[in-house]
């Protein structure tokens, strides 16, 4: 509890110096960047030893909450902009996240293999998961198999339409937090293996 109450001076403090996150947003930190990255581990409760990749990390979300109350978890975030990634290396630092690491990369240049893919609406489904599915390993351990954990807004369904040879199960979020900001959101769980 202690790190995450860190969170919203630390990215007040960050914001002010190298602009990661939307004045706008910043009003309403806790719920739509801290509570919309946790909203992942309500639903997918990752198992220790887990690698999970946060592709488009951007300030840090969703990779940055869930490796604060998933420790024995492993995090990679990479993002391709360079003062994103500066600002996640010096919150990790700060808040001593001995389970997280960080690249300034895009995913297609990438070799690694995770258990898990998580991001943040960072494009359109169809072209994000051919890239991102790539990194997925076959193999898991976890109750639920490896895959795709994507933080959508809106409407999902003719971009789930495009994408061939990948199950899907898409959650409303407003099912699990209800604040008024959840109500068009959702968590997108893709794998090649049946959901």
């Amino acid at each position: 509890m202690e790190k995450l109450e860190q969170l919203t001076p630390l990215y007040h403090e960050w914001n002010s110096k190298i602009n990661v996150i939307s004045r706008k947003d910043m009003e309403h930190f806790a719920e739509r960047h801290v509570l919309y990255s946790l909203s992942v581990a309500l639903k997918y409760p990752f198992l220790p030893g887990t690698g999970v990749l946060d592709v488009g990390t951007g300030g840090g979300f969703p990779g940055i909450p869930l490796a604060i109350i998933m420790p024995d978890v492993q995090f990679t975030l990479v993002d391709s902009i360079g003062k994103k990634i500066k600002v996640v290396q010096e919150v990790v630092m700060e808040l001593n996240l001995s389970n997280v690491e960080t690249m300034q990369t895009r995913v297609e240049k990438m070799h690694q293999s995770y258990d898990f893919v998580v991001s943040r609406a960072v494009t359109a489904l169809p072209a994000f998961v051919p890239l991102a599915g790539a990194r997925v390993r076959k193999r898991g351990f976890n109750h639920f198999p490896n895959g795709i954990i994507y933080l959508k807004g809106g409407d999902t369904d003719r971009e789930l339409l495009e994408l061939k040879g990948w199950h899907h199960k898409v959650t409303d979020l407003n099912t699990l937090l209800q604040e008024p900001f959840f109500d068009t959101k959702k968590i997108v769980f893709l794998s090649k293996t049946k959901v």
